[in-house]
C-alpha cells in the first residue's frame, strides 16, 4: 500500500510552495526573514523562525523531490536529481569527490543518518583558539537534547553485516567501538538513505522542519538560484533569484526579487562562501572562503567468505574513535572509523578498476566490505583546509591541497583499516588506491601500504562533509561571523550552516549544524520580535 505524500497533501491544504520553473513573469516576494538554502541549517532556521511568528521565505536552488519520486530506488535517478552536479562535484583539480545534496532538504535528504554531538575536544578548541563564545559543552547540551528529541535521534543497535565487520574487528583488537545514533522514525532498514528515503522514515529537513515551517505560514520557493545579495550602507537591501527551468539548472530568464528585514545564508560550506563572494560583501580581512574543511575520507576494501551485502540495511550504525583523539586535538591527524554502503553505481567508482578486473570485483560485491576513515582537518597550521572561490561564471570552486601532515594521517588510516578487516576475518584486503592489490595476510598488506605512493589521483579520496569558509569568531580579524552567526560587517545577515565551523568537527556534522542553528536562530527570533 502506497504511503501518502506529505507535500501533495500539504499543498492541497494551503501550504505556500512555489516552483520557480513555472513562473513566467518577474515577481517580488517580501518577508521578515529570507533563508537561502534548505538543508540542515536552513531547515532548522525556517522552523524556528516560523514558530516564532515571523514571516519566512525559504529559497532552494534544487527541486522539491519527495518520497513519491524515491520509491523506484533508482541509483542513477537519485544522483541526477538529488546531488550537486549530478554526483560529479569535486575539488577544482578533480582529485577529491564531493558528495553534497541539491534538493529541498539539502544534504539531509541524502545523508546516511549518523547523528553525533560535536565532540568535546572540538568545542574546547573553538573556545580556546578561535575565540568562540556561548557554544561550550554545557551551553550546547540543551540544544543537542532539543534537536535529538525533535528528530528522533536514538542509538541503532541492529547492525547489518557491513557494520558488523567494524564492530567485530574493533572488539577483536581491543579498540573503542560504539553504536551510532540515527535520526529515523519507523525505519524499514532498507539501506536506501543515500538515495532519498522512500518511506519518510529518515527525519531529514524534507519531512520534519520544512513541513512544520510551511504549516506555520512559511513560503518555500524551489528551483530558484540566488546569485547575489544586494547591499548598501552595511545592510542587505535585497536579493535577486534566477528562476530555473524544469531541468533545475538552466535559467529561464525570469527573475524573482526578494525583500526581507533579515537574510540568512544557509547553502552549505561551498555555496554560502560563493554567494558572499559573488555579492562582493565587505571582507576587510579576506576570510570568506578560507579554511574550508572537508573531512578527507579514504577507504579500505575487503572480501569475505560470508555475504556482506553492503547495499542492504542501515548504512552506518557502528563507529570507532580509537584513533580520533589519542594524540589530542593538535597532535598527528586523528580519524574516525566508519563503514559506507556500497551500491553498484558508486561501487564501480570506489573500486577504481576497469575491464575484467572491475567485472571480477563487481561480481564479488555481495561479499565486499569497505571501512572508511574520516580525517579530522583544520586543527593545526599544517592542515589549514581549502579555499572556496568563484569561477568566471560565478559557480563555486573548491581548492584543496593535501600536506605531508594529511598524507601521514592517510597512511596510518590505511594501516588501521586493513588491520581491523583482517581481525574481523577478511580473506583479502586492499586500500582503495590505484596501485594497491589484494593481500591475504596482514603482514603482507602492512608492508605494501608502507610503500604506496601517497599522491592525488592515486589514492581514492572523497568527502561528504563540508565545513568552514565562513568561520565564526568573536574577533572580526579571524572570522566572517560572530558566535551567533551574525556577519561582522553586515547588520542584517546571518550564516547558519556548517560553513561557520572554525575547524572540522571530527564526526558527521548534521547534528552539530542542527543544534548550533537552533540556538542561534532562537536568539535571532527573539531579537526580530523585539
Amino acid at each position: 500500500m502506497a504511503l501518502p505524500d506529505i507535500y501533495t497533501e500539504g499543498i492541497a491544504s494551503g501550504w505556500k510552495v512555489i516552483d520557480a520553473a513555472r513562473l513566467t513573469a518577474p515577481q517580488t516576494l517580501e518577508a521578515d526573514v529570507a533563508i537561502v538554502g534548505s538543508g540542515a541549517g536552513g531547515g532548522v532556521a525556517a522552523e524556528t523562525l516560523a514558530l516564532a511568528g515571523l514571516k519566512v521565505l525559504l529559497l532552494e536552488e534544487g527541486a522539491l523531490r519527495t518520497s513519491d519520486s524515491f520509491r523506484d530506488m533508482d541509483e542513477a535517478r537519485a544522483f541526477r536529481e538529488l546531488y550537486q552536479e549530478a554526483g560529479g562535484r569535486a575539488t577544482s583539480d578533480g582529485a577529491i569527490a564531493v558528495m553534497q545534496g541539491r534538493s529541498v532538504g539539502g544534504t539531509t535528504t541524502i545523508n546516511w543518518t549518523s547523528s553525533f554531538r560535536t565532540p568535546e575536544p572540538t568545542l574546547k578548541h573553538w573556545a580556546e583558539v578561535w575565540q568562540v563564545q556561548g557554544h561550550g559543552v554545557a551551553e550546547m547540551k540543551p540544544w543537542f537534547e532539543k534537536m535529538e528529541q525533535r528528530l528522533d535521534v536514538t542509538l541503532w543497535e541492529a547492525h547489518n553485516a557491513n557494520n558488523s565487520v567494524l564492530m567485530r574487528g574493533c572488539k577483536s583488537l581491543g579498540w573503542e567501538v560504539h553504536a551510532i545514533p540515527r535520526n529515523v522514525r519507523g525505519c524499514w532498514n532498507s539501506g536506501y538513505c543515500g538515495l532519498g528515503c522512500p518511506v519518510n522514515a529518515k527525519q531529514s529537513m524534507l519531512v520534519s522542519t520544512i513541513p512544520e515551517a510551511l504549516k506555520h505560514g512559511a513560503t518555500l520557493v524551489h528551483r530558484l538560484r540566488v546569485r547575489q545579495l544586494q547591499h548598501a550602507g552595511g545592510k542587505i537591501s535585497g536579493a535577486v533569484g534566477e528562476c530555473l527551468r524544469e531541468d533545475g539548472r538552466t535559467p529561464s530568464g525570469t527573475l524573482l526579487t526578494i525583500k526581507a528585514r533579515h537574510f540568512i545564508a544557509a547553502g552549505g560550506a561551498i555555496n554560502t562562501p560563493a554567494l558572499l563572494l559573488r555579492s562582493q560583501l565587505p571582507d576587510p580581512h579576506e576570510r570568506v572562503g578560507k579554511r574550508t574543511l572537508i573531512h578527507p575520507v579514504v577507504l579500505s576494501l575487503a572480501q569475505f567468505d560470508e555475504r556482506i551485502d553492503p547495499f542492504f540495511g542501515a548504512p552506518q550504525s557502528t563507529a570507532s574513535d580509537h584513533f580520533q583523539w589519542k594524540d589530542g586535538a593538535t597532535g598527528p591527524m586523528g580519524y574516525k572509523l566508519e563503514v559506507p554502503p556500497i551500491f553498484p553505481g558508486i561501487g564501480a567508482a570506489v573500486l577504481n578498476t576497469f575491464g575484467d578486473d572491475l567485472k571480477r570485483e563487481m561480481s564479488a560485491l555481495a561479499h565486499t566490505n569497505a571501512v572508511l576513515a574520516l580525517l579530522r582537518d583544520g586543527f593545526v597550521d599544517a592542515s589549514p583546509g581549502g579555499r572556496v572561490r568563484v569561477a568566471e561564471d560565478g559557480s563555486p570552486l573548491l581548492d584543496y591541497e593535501l600536506s605531508d601532515y594529511v598524507w601521514d594521517g592517510v597512511k596510518r588510516a590505511y594501516l588501521s583499516m586493513a588491520e581491523l578487516q583482517f581481525a574481523a576475518g577478511a580473506k583479502k584486503v586492499r586500500a582503495a588506491h590505484v596501485d594497491a592489490v589484494y593481500h591475504a595476510r596482514w603482514a603482507e598488506a602492512k608492508k605494501a601500504i608502507a610503500e604506496l605512493p601517497l599522491q592525488k589521483f592515486r589514492a581514492s579520496i572523497f568527502t561528504a562533509h563540508l565545513m568552514g569558509g565562513c568561520g565564526m569568531s568573536q574577533d572580526p580579524k579571524r572570522g566572517v561571523v560572530d558566535s551567533r552567526g551574525r556577519h561582522h560587517q553586515i547588520d542584517n545577515l546571518s550564516v547558519m550552516d556548517g560553513s561557520v565551523f572554525p575547524t572540522s568537527i571530527g564526526a558527521n556534522p548534521q547534528l552539530s549544524i542542527y543544534a548550533l542553528t537552533a540556538q542561534n536562530a532562537s536568539a535571532l527570533a527573539r531579537e526580530l520580535r523585539g
